[in-house]
């Protein structure tokens, strides 16, 4: 299998960021755009109700079974917006640790945002993610 996404770092950046600063797709590569992943059990009801890091957890799970519908993984991730309900530094660092975690290695560029409020009820974690792949 090919690998479609290309991440770029650069040595005149800071390295404190847990992600590549950009990433890149060959000309060829099939985009698919996600909704944003939210917490919700197959009933549609919020899980993890309270807990940033749970949240998250399930919004990966929600992820992976997108992209498995779309032919994809997560190494085929190009980019990710995290939006969490809190004003609250800390809150924001246990959901991203989470999704940091399930990346591993393919570190892709990441925006972390702190949000007033979310869709569902309970809801605290969303993720946004773009991914390339090529057939």
């Amino acid at each position: 299998m090919v690998d479609s996404v290309r991440l770029i770092r650069s040595e005149e950046l800071s390295d404190v960021a847990e992600y590549a600063y950009a990433a890149t797709a060959p000309k060829d590569a099939r985009l698919i755009f996600l909704a944003g992943s939210c917490p919700l059990d197959g009933a549609g009801e919020t899980v993890a109700v309270g807990d940033y890091a749970g949240q998250a957890a399930a919004c990966v799970r929600t992820m992976k079974g997108a992209l498995a519908a779309a032919g994809a993984t997560l190494t085929d991730v190009i980019s990710t917006r995290v939006l969490v309900a809190s004003s609250e530094q800390a809150d924001l660092v246990a959901a991203w640790e989470v999704v940091r975690d399930a990346f591993g290695a393919h570190d892709v560029p990441s925006t972390l945002l702190g949000v007033t409020v979310l869709g569902y009820d309970d809801q605290l974690v969303e993720i946004e993610a773009v991914a390339a792949v090529v057939d």
